[in-house]
């Protein structure tokens, strides 16, 4: 995926030779002051920022300090490029989370050559990300990919004022599977069954994970209660109708499972434990009613049974 690169200075002539020096290496945006830089920051999510430090209005400082306080662009990189090379000047970027400082006048081999370096670590960091992120049988996301991905989408939820929806899935009688089948066909089983979810999840911001041995979660981001039920009813079907053997289930012949479904627009006073609680409630309700099933929850109100 190609870099995103923003330039911020107030001198135009000094943004034409940094996209010169820049050229190839990602798609180039740029902002003449601090507020506008704020924005296009927020719209284009940049992995690095080269900010000047002098500037009417914002200075560099200031923009540095909102883009770390802001989570739509802590993690962008920020490079200085100023004329000043004293130690306050430089410890007071570092300080205020600066990946690197440039002097000007540029050198055109070490802005392409310090930029290169850093967006080969991030590639190489994101790529470990995702690997320690990743559930290495299915490949969906683990445990510890859902959270951050929970805790990213419930913040992004409490700026927008957007509903989210949490879907927890629990295979039924798996044990009695496992027992039966052995547990390698049980890894089988679970690869298939992730397979149908991520089929009929089709949306780029929508996560399958899996939650732990037979449970899964479907996160629905920009989804209220009622979407999120009619994804749990496709999904329940698809899983019945794969008609993957289960000789063992009291249900009939084949596997199924039971969905518990949650959705709440979160606001500054709560917690993503909001809506993984009221997803797990849906979900004892749907298993507790029978199995097979799909229930729905508010987060302060009565689990309901929606489909058998």
């Amino acid at each position: 995926m190609s870099a995103t690169l923003l330039i911020v200075d107030d001198d135009r002539s000094m943004i034409r030779l940094m996209n010169d020096a820049l050229r190839g290496l990602g798609e180039v945006f740029f902002a003449t002051d601090g507020v506008t830089a704020l924005r296009v920051a927020r719209e284009k999510q940049p992995d690095i920022v080269l900010l000047d430090c002098q500037m009417p209005g914002l200075d560099g400082f200031d923009v540095c300090a909102a883009l770390k306080a802001d989570p739509a662009t802590a993690d962008a990189a920020v490079f200085f490029v100023t004329t000043h090379d004293d130690i306050e000047t430089e410890s007071r970027a570092f300080g205020l989370g600066a990946a690197d400082f440039i002097h000007k006048p540029i050198s055109f081999p070490i802005v392409r050559a310090r930029v290169s370096y850093h967006l080969v670590m991030k590639a190489q960091e994101s790529a470990l990300k995702k690997l320690a992120a990743t559930d290495p049988l299915t490949g969906a996301f683990n445990r510890r990919g859902l959270d951050d991905a929970l805790d990213r989408e419930w913040r992004r939820a409490q700026r927008t004022r957007e509903s989210l929806a949490m879907i927890m899935v629990d295979l039924d009688h798996f044990k009695d599977y496992n027992d039966f089948y052995g547990h390698p066909a049980g890894d089988e089983c679970i690869k298939t069954v992730v397979g149908i979810l991520r089929s009929n999840v089709r949306r780029s911001v929508d996560i399958v994970a899996r939650y732990g041995g037979e449970e899964f979660v479907v996160l629905l981001p920009g989804t209220d209660v009622d979407g999120a039920c009619r994804v749990g009813e496709t999904l329940c079907t698809a899983v019945r109708t794969k008609k993957i053997s289960h000789e063992k289930s009291p249900l009939g012949r084949f596997v199924t499972a039971s969905f518990g479904v949650a959705a709440v627009v979160p606001d500054r006073a709560s917690a993503p434990a909001l809506l993984v609680a009221a997803a797990d409630e849906a979900l004892y309700e749907a298993k507790h009613g029978g199995r097979n099933r799909v229930a729905h929850k508010s987060p302060d109100a009565k689990p309901q049974i929606d489909h058998v």
